[in-house]
């Protein structure tokens, strides 16, 4: 015979009531935004590479006019398998093309234009430099990433709706034609002069309507699925604002993408994110090797140093972003020898710099959970020398910490101030002064919710 289910009592109620409450306001049990595995996945990358190559490397130009001739585009030795190793030797794990730029020459025979490799002496007009380009990541296990220029110096319908179905129209061809496809990358240059068709005038258009960017970003969502959009806006991946490879001291992957309009936003807001934002857009932090974005042959002299690339990499990956190093093959269709023994070089250097973390043996503990404020210590197992420390959080549970500080114990057991911070996020590097310690204090002085810091690392490049 069944029981009779029992009426709860108000006791019981109450009990009810009051635990879903506790749950509700524990630190640890927090309404945050959080991101997608793939986004988790893509910030483990810490480093990829873009790859501007075209009709701008045989011109000599940054921005093509659109009026270039097709005839003009014939590298002598391309070999885009140089390019994934160059890439891979220096630690990237993606590689994005410019399949078009702004000049709107494509470097695959798309069917909707004649201003396109076919039209090329390039592999006797037969060639498709994104299939060659795509074929050559996964030979050698990179992801592959394709940018596609919103906007088009050489289209006659660009400013027109019809412009906006020829681009969707590209679009579907690159990400239904070369397999998976990892990253799609839209920027924010959008109108201006520009050949177009022959008109040879100035175009201007509604960069917050024109494109009808969700109905743009939804098909490439539809096309694969599992592809990682960058815009300003993102949705998986935002710009942050410049183009040195700085993310901002205070970083945020939490942004309002409401506040955000692509070829249009607030830079200072791209460079910092917001504490608590709606919207999980993780930062990438875009630079070239060279000053410019394609090759010339007066900035051969002026490749970045090791010392710069290093740099780069602190305040990017070293601030919770991802670092997107741009590396220009030249008219050859190679990246030039100075660069790639310079990214051989950078790799050589982090890895000396981060090869041995002389906190593994160490023992990392929660030890005081105050309202406001939380502490670990973190032991070693002798006293060590070190000159920098890598703090991270698990991003799966959110990005939490909005301000530390790290102390060591010093010999008469008084604490120092070593170094303090904002945001850490996935990975927040700071550097200091050699010093000798075993015992670590950090404090996190203000968190969104209960912080879920991951060890530390102790590392000693000096």
């Amino acid at each position: 015979m069944k029981k009779k289910p029992q009426r709860p009592t108000l006791l019981s109620s109450l009990s009810v009531l009051f635990f879903l409450l506790t749950v509700s306001c524990r630190p640890d049990v927090p309404d945050l935004t959080l991101p997608s595995p793939g986004q988790v996945d893509y910030q483990r990358m810490e480093m990829v590479g873009f790859i501007h190559f075209g009709m701008n490397t045989f011109y000599d130009k940054e921005w093509g006019y659109g009026d270039e001739d097709p005839a003009r585009f014939n590298p002598s030795d391309l070999d885009a398998e140089q390019w994934v190793l160059a890439a891979k030797a220096a630690g990237m794990k993606e590689l994005i093309l410019t399949a078009k730029h702004h000049d709107g020459f494509c470097l695959w025979p798309s069917a909707y234009t004649e201003h396109s490799v076919k039209n090329s002496p390039f592999r006797n007009g037969q060639g498709d430099l994104v299939r060659e380009f795509a074929e050559a990541c996964r030979k050698h296990g990179l992801e592959v990433g394709l940018y596609l220029s919103p906007w088009d110096r050489n289209h006659a319908g660009y400013g027109t709706p019809a412009y906006i179905e020829y681009y969707r129209n590209q679009l579907r061809e690159l990400l239904t034609g070369y397999g998976e496809i990892s990253e799609i990358w839209f920027d924010g240059a959008n109108g201006g002069d520009g050949y177009y068709g022959g008109a040879r005038t100035e175009r201007r258009v509604d960069k917050e309507t024109y494109y009808d960017w969700p109905a743009t970003m939804a098909l490439a969502k539809e096309l694969q699925p599992g592809v990682r959009i960058f815009s300003d806006a993102g949705p998986d991946i935002r710009w942050v604002g410049n183009e040195h490879g700085f993310a901002g001291e205070t970083f945020w992957s939490t942004i309002d993408k409401g506040d955000l309009v692509i070829g249009a936003s607030d830079s200072d807001y791209l460079n910092r994110g917001e504490a608590g934002g709606p919207d999980w857009i993780l930062g990438q932090c875009d630079v070239s090797i060279r000053p410019g974005w394609f090759y010339h042959t007066a900035q051969d002299s002026l490749v970045k140093t090791t010392a710069q690339l290093l740099d780069i990499y602190h305040k990017s990956v070293g601030r919770n972003a991802v670092l997107l190093l741009n590396l220009p093959p030249d008219p050859r269709g190679l990246i030039h020898e100075t660069d790639v023994a310079r990214l051989t070089e950078f790799r050589e250097q982090l890895d000396r710099m981060y090869g041995e973390d002389l906190a593994r043996n160490g023992e990392f503990s929660d030890k005081t959970r105050g309202e406001a404020s939380w502490t670990y210590l973190l032991s070693l197992d002798e006293a060590r020398s070190f000159d920098r420390i890598v703090l991270a959080e698990d991003i799966a549970s959110g990005q939490r910490v909005s301000a530390f500080r790290v102390e060591t114990e010093q010999e008469n057991g008084e604490w120092a101030r070593l170094v303090s911070g904002t945001t850490i996020g996935y990975k927040r590097i700071l550097t200091f002064p050699p010093v000798s310690s075993r015992l670590l204090r950090i404090t996190v002085d203000s968190a969104l919710a209960a912080p879920a810091l991951l060890p530390p690392q102790l590392y000693l490049a000096e």
